[in-house]
């Protein structure tokens, strides 16, 4: 990693997200990226923390190459682990497999910071016969002003180059109807946010993580009640939550030694 990208909101949110009492990654479990330059993502390297993570923990990628593997049907596996080989030689780091994933969200989605994580609690419902519960009508209103009125959930897909080409199918079909998502939920496997900063990218993940934990203590009750379209609509488009959505997304993360 060169030292002219600057990646402090990057490490900062990559060890936020690895603190162990927010349950959402272990062990080098999850990754991030950020955009850096017009075709440069950087991206936390494959076994590595996100807890302990710092600028020498990620690789710069580039977005055409591996967008255009993406695309190439006749591509796969090996053609991806030759562009790694050749990053690690560069670098002296290998990228997560997940950079595919990282780079649809960003080309496809206008993402800025990705962030991929296995909280605990999307993972119980992920992992669940009520998967589908996360990606249904909103059930409260700060869900809609934080995560939108849909979430995207993909089916079970080998990480890697199938996965990126699952979830750069399903963004094309969710977009003409709900417009790109910003949580998307991949059953059996975990989240990912796409974020317009590290700062939205942590509000994101933190929100996905309460829906889950609510809709688990609203099954345990009974059934889930989603708002009506009409209602989560009208959130949606108030002047009030417009505001506020705003004012959420140019949050910064609080640095080591704030208050």
């Amino acid at each position: 990693m060169t030292s002219a990208h600057d990646l402090t909101d990057l490490v900062q949110l990559s060890r936020t997200l690895g603190e162990p009492a927010r349950r959402l990654a272990i062990l080098a479990e999850g990754n991030t990226s950020q955009r850096v330059a017009k075709d440069q993502l950087a991206v936390k390297a494959t076994g590595r923390s996100l807890r302990h993570a710092s600028a020498a923990d990620f690789v710069v990628v580039s977005l055409r190459r591996l967008s255009d593997i993406v695309d190439d049907l006749g591509a796969g596996d090996a053609d991806v682990a030759r562009y790694f080989d050749d990053i690690e030689a560069k670098q002296g780091l290998r990228p997560s497999v997940e950079a595919l994933l990282h780079v649809v969200c960003v080309v496809d989605a206008g993402a800025t910071t990705v962030a991929h994580t296995h909280p605990e609690s999307v993972n119980a419902l992920l992992c669940s016969d009520r998967a589908e519960v996360l990606a249904g009508p909103p059930i409260f209103p700060d869900q809609v002003v934080v995560i939108g009125r849909r979430a995207l959930l993909v089916p079970y897909s080998d990480p890697g180059v199938v996965l990126a080409r699952e979830v750069r199918a399903r963004l094309a079909a969710h977009a003409p109807e709900w417009g790109m998502p910003r949580v998307i939920y991949l059953q059996n496997h975990g989240l990912v946010v796409l974020g317009s900063s590290a700062g939205e990218a942590l509000q994101l993940t933190e929100m996905a993580d309460k829906v889950s934990r609510v809709v688990a203590a609203t099954l345990a009750l009974g059934n889930v009640v989603p708002m009506t379209e009409e209602s989560a609509e009208r959130i949606d488009t108030r002047d009030d939550e417009q505001i506020r959505r705003a004012a959420l997304a140019r949050a910064t993360l609080q640095q080591p030694g704030d208050d």
